[in-house]
């Protein structure tokens, strides 16, 4: 029987020469795994909920690094925009950060997940609405491949759970899980950037 589910970022290979293309597909497969978690039952949902953990994570954190930076220098009112956008990011990460440390079989993880899926989709519409648009506007397809590239590096180097080690042990357990895959594709992305 194939695999039905959702592929983990960066899986499908596909050429992504366009940021904007790239974000919107990841778009689509963050919510197909939450309709994935909530779907499954057991170990099938403690897998679906690690793919879309990393998935928000790598996701998250290459916006970040890329479409911010850019929406801040070149979208009017640019400054206030990406503030919000990092505002709604923020609540969303300390939503997940608690969902992570949570059993997925525990019967207030389900509630607690979709209210995290309501504020993430509606973050991915105002992304959508008020950077992704002048993203492609405002400038030429070499860009837009240098970002997608970075993004795709973020993908490929992020592991399917943070491994302790990775950083130090002390500061793996200090940050936790979800903010040390953060670190590890924020280093990723300044990388390909050529970003110190």
């Amino acid at each position: 029987m194939p695999d039905l589910h959702t592929p983990q970022a960066g899986d499908d290979h596909a050429k992504d020469t366009d940021v904007v293309a790239l974000l919107m597909r990841q778009h689509g497969d963050i919510r197909n795994l939450f309709d994935e978690v909530e779907a499954a039952t057991g170990e099938e949902r403690r897998e679906a909920f690690r793919r879309l953990v990393r998935l928000l994570a790598v996701h998250e954190t290459a916006e970040e690094e890329i479409v911010h930076p850019f929406a801040r220098r070149s979208l009017p009112g640019g400054e206030q925009v990406v503030e919000d956008r990092l505002a709604e990011e923020r609540a969303a990460k300390e939503m997940l950060a608690d969902l992570d440390d949570m059993d997925t079989d525990d019967p207030k993880f389900l509630p607690r997940l979709q209210a995290l899926r309501t504020d993430v989709q509606e973050h991915a519409r105002a992304e959508e609405r008020y950077e992704f648009t002048h993203i492609r506007r405002s400038t030429d397809a070499t860009n837009l491949a240098a970002m997608a590239k970075a993004v795709k590096a973020a993908e490929a180097m992020a592991p399917t759970r943070p491994h302790p080690g990775v950083e130090s042990a002390a500061a793996n357990l200090a940050l936790g899980p979800v903010a040390a895959l953060m670190d590890r594709t924020r280093d990723a992305v300044r990388k390909a950037l050529g970003h110190p």
